[in-house]
């Protein structure tokens, strides 16, 4: 007799208990799927959603050779040769280019994609033609003109020219951090400091993010005062084919791109109604509904436009030049209440401004600067004085729901006062940069009031005790590094500034959205 617990006898019994065993199971699930019906049907659906996920994320696996349409479309644009080509100021790429010509038999490995340096990974700065940033910039205008909004542009990187008249109202070096800056100039400054990044890579394939440097306010704005739509279209219609045929566009349909857009909006929202004549249509073309894009004032619907602040002249160059100021406009003595600058332009008389011009003119507590008869813009002392000197400034709605003076307004220590709720609450859309709380810096005073004589400004801010005003400027104070372009020494600097902070949310986004994408 064979022993019971002799191997021979365990291998006969394997197949049945294998087979009671698969049947147990099928049971189980059968009784399992009829007594939780729900629970399958809610699973089966959450696959679905993550298979049509995945779909709609995951390029097409062949794209057309759309090489010949896109030489096409920029020969339409009269290009120089040749089409790439090494911005004057991209000391990184020239220097790489010298050493690759001298040791182009060990090239040096790439950067690791992420380090402590860079978390959110590296960024890729495509060479666009020139015809696209370059060739846009008036070279001839170097300084700030009234009459010209262009001018200033291309000077110092698009920081402008020093503002030396300042050293004879500021103390010691403060004035060295000053500078001539046009508002329109935020795709130079973010051209040049990219180039200069530290997570800046030259490297394609270990870039997290690609960074398109079209001057798209300068390519629009040289036609919004005339009548040809075409001609405002015709650089962005062919810098989007430019850059639609590159091999990093096509791996995620450019939801890995950003680029810069130095107008506000409304500028590049043209809709296709005969009947509006304003702007481009850059912005509601297809391909950049997948681009994000840095700019001044956003459309609140589109979470694609990231708002960041105005340029403003403020551009310190370390830690310590950014202490110093912040000390300076805490410690100054100011005797005015409040002041209103801005230029006469022949207002309707029931306009606010042209009401609250008239008031400021009357009332011995109002500091007026009407910028139509004083040189404001080559002459920075002209408005920075009388904003160091005042409690608050006047910041009535403008042409648009933001403006470049309420962020100068806030750099020089005086508390914004805003006249329409929507007005407050447009600068909530600057997230990224600004308290959440508008009251916290700023004042809301309702133009009704004013137009119906039921209050004024003087009675109104005079409610404010020291102690209230002294807490909204240390608000303001406190935030001035998130609100201002500093202008690195060498490319080191030991703050993070707006430029800082934008680039470094647009890098984790696009980082998280790959990852997610991956995990799909």
């Amino acid at each position: 007799m064979v022993p019971a617990y002799s191997p021979e006898v365990q291998a006969q019994k394997k197949p049945a208990k294998s087979s009671n065993c698969v049947k147990n199971t099928l049971n189980s699930i059968r009784s399992h799927l009829s007594s939780h019906p729900r629970f399958w049907l809610f699973i089966a659906f959450l696959w679905i959603q993550a298979l049509i996920i995945s779909i709609a994320r995951t390029p097409p696996p062949c794209f057309p050779d759309r090489t010949a349409t896109a030489a096409a479309a920029v020969a339409a644009v009269p290009v120089p040769t040749p089409l790439r080509f090494t911005p004057p100021h991209d000391d990184v790429v020239s220097a790489s280019n010298s050493k690759s010509a001298t040791n182009a038999t060990q090239p040096e490995p790439a950067p690791a994609r992420f380090n402590d340096d860079c978390p959110s990974g590296r960024v890729y700065a495509y060479e666009l033609p020139s015809v696209f940033n370059r060739d846009l910039v008036l070279q001839n205008c170097t300084d700030l003109d009234r009459w010209n909004w262009e001018c200033g542009i291309i000077s110092n990187h698009g920081y402008g020219r020093a503002a030396s008249e300042l050293r004879r109202i500021l103390p010691g070096d403060l004035y060295k951090s000053w500078y001539h800056t046009n508002q329109f100039t935020l795709e130079v400054i973010f051209h040049h400091r990219i180039l200069k990044h530290k997570c800046r890579t030259l490297d394609p394939e270990s870039a997290t993010a690609f960074y398109i440097p079209f001057y798209a306010g300068l390519a629009v704005g040289k036609h919004l005062w005339t009548n040809d739509t075409t001609a405002r279209d015709r650089h962005c219609k062919t810098m989007l084919r430019w850059v639609k045929n590159q091999k990093h566009w096509k791996n995620f349909n450019g939801s890995d791109h950003f680029t810069t857009v130095g107008r506000i909006t409304w500028d590049f929202r043209r809709l296709t109604d005969p009947g509006q004549k304003w702007g481009s249509s850059y912005l509601n073309m297809a391909p950049m509904q997948k681009i994000a894009r840095f700019i001044v004032e956003k459309f609140p619907g589109d979470e694609m436009d990231v708002s960041v602040p105005y340029p403003t002249g403020f551009h310190p160059k370390t830690k310590e030049n950014l202490l110093q100021w912040q000390n300076y406009i805490r410690d100054h003595n100011r005797q005015t209440l409040f002041t209103f600058i801005d230029t006469n332009r022949n207002w309707a008389d029931n306009d606010l401004r042209k009401l609250l011009m008239d008031y400021c003119k009357e009332e011995p507590t109002c500091r007026h600067v009407d910028c139509a008869v004083s040189d404001c813009p080559t002459n920075s002392s002209v408005t920075l004085n009388p904003l160091l000197e005042s409690e608050f400034c006047l910041q009535p709605k403008m042409e648009s729901y933001t403006s470049k003076s309420v962020f100068e307004c806030m750099i020089a220590g005086a508390v914004p006062v805003f006249f329409w709720k929507t007005s407050a609450a447009a600068y909530e859309q600057y997230e990224w940069f600004l308290p959440g709380e508008p009251e916290s810096y700023s004042v809301l005073i309702d133009h009704d009031d004013l137009k119906n004589g039921t209050s004024s400004v003087k009675e109104f801010l005079m409610k404010y005790s020291k102690e209230e005003i002294r807490k909204k400027r240390e608000k303001l104070i406190e935030n001035i590094p998130r609100i201002i372009y500093a202008k690195p020494n060498g490319g080191i600097k030991s703050f993070k500034d707006s430029f800082d902070i934008a680039l470094d949310g647009v890098l984790e986004r696009i980082k998280e959205e790959k990852e997610w994408a991956d995990f799909l």
